[in-house]
């Protein structure tokens, strides 16, 4: 778990290991989503019946089903106690219990209804189910079988269940804070895009697919005008919900483009990085980003260029290159006031103006050399 990148990678591991340690069959992972009521599946592992997958789409069941996980934690371990395993059987008899309130399998019951029928269903004989505790509160469960013939789990299974239950809550939180850190780390805390920093990272991964397949990278970089006059005018609150609301149009109009990574590049600057379409569909899309940035009752519209290797503007080597191409093709549609936008070397190959515009010697001053700065 140490080594997972992701919480869905960290489940994976924790389920491998436990299935291992306590000599299952199967082994699930599931969380407590309380805004829906569920518990869903995050991985399962072993031997997986016809209706279940490594690593499902939809597989949850209402909480209510499960009401150990609900009523347990709140009122059994709220006080400082430690939460506790239990056994099922497809049978209905429980193995030895953890001390807990009368309702409920862990309470010495008849079982629970729906993991009975599910253990027989899929073929296994008992199960073992380990609440998982992060922060003193429900996350989830840990949930590990053995097949029909095989010898059903005990007290001291169930203990180990609880300590293995333990180790996974901690791997959990250690990866949640990493994805946390690692959001933040490529995350606009305005407008919730990615940052610069982000399309950095993406934009070199994104060249060198287009090095080795060919495949089409095409970069939109949008400025956003007006903004000034609004925080002059209105104040910077105003200038900020016109940024959100704009982060939101260029949002939606990404979503246009599968695998299109939306970013806010700083102060008004914005961009589209798209992987694999077609440069004419970037091009409606950037014409629709106009047309809609026109119609936000703040702001006085967007200037929007577009540089794409599907489009004879020359070899693109590096990063560099085509965020100056983009940039120049911006800077055109800022100066000339357009209101739709301007594509790099769609007017003369080599000799489109903006493509000579990004290849000139740098000798811009003030906004419009930082423009053309990687």
């Amino acid at each position: 778990m140490a080594a997972a990148h992701t919480p869905r990678e960290s489940a994976h591991a924790a389920a491998l290991g436990v299935r291992q340690a306590l000599g299952g069959s199967f082994a699930a992972i599931s969380k407590w989503e309380r805004e829906l009521g569920k518990l869903r599946v995050l991985v399962n592992t072993g031997e997986l019946a016809e209706d279940e997958e490594e690593f499902p789409d939809d597989e949850s069941y209402p909480v209510h089903e499960f009401p150990e996980i609900v009523g347990f934690l709140h009122e059994q371990w709220a006080g400082g106690g430690e939460p506790s395993a239990w056994v099922e059987t497809a049978e209905g008899a429980p193995a030895p219990a953890p001390p807990a309130p009368e309702e409920g399998p862990a309470g010495g019951g008849g079982g629970n209804r729906q993991r009975m029928a599910a253990l027989r269903r899929r073929g296994r004989g008992c199960c073992v189910v380990a609440p998982i505790v992060l922060h003193g509160r429900a996350w989830g469960e840990l949930y590990v079988a053995r097949r029909t013939g095989e010898p059903v789990f005990g007290r001291t299974d169930a203990d180990f269940a609880s300590v293995l239950a333990a180790v996974t809550a901690a791997g959990i939180a250690q990866t949640e804070r990493l994805a946390e850190a690692r959001r933040l780390a490529f995350t606009d805390a305005l407008t919730g895009l990615a940052n610069r920093r982000a399309v950095d990272m993406r934009l070199d991964e994104a060249l060198e697919l287009h090095r080795r397949d060919e495949v089409v990278v095409s970069l939109v970089v949008c400025d956003l005008n007006g903004l000034k006059r609004v925080n002059d005018s209105r104040g910077h609150a105003v200038g900020d919900r016109l940024l959100e609301r704009f982060g939101s149009v260029l949002s939606l109009c990404g979503a246009m483009l599968p695998g299109t990574l939306v970013a806010r590049l700083g102060g008004d600057e914005f961009c589209l990085l798209a992987v694999g379409p077609p440069a004419d569909e970037v091009v409606k899309v950037a014409g629709e980003l106009c047309d809609r940035a026109g119609e936000l009752d703040l702001g006085e519209g967007v200037a929007v260029g577009v540089a794409s290797t599907g489009d004879p503007i020359g070899p693109v080597r590096s990063a560099r290159r085509l965020f100056r191409l983009a940039d120049a093709a911006q800077y055109k549609a800022k100066a000339a006031r357009s209101g739709e936008p301007v594509i790099a070397g769609r007017h003369g190959g080599k000799d489109d103006p903006v493509v000579r515009l990004a290849d000139a010697p740098d000798r811009r001053t003030g906004p419009e050399r930082r423009r053309f700065r990687r």
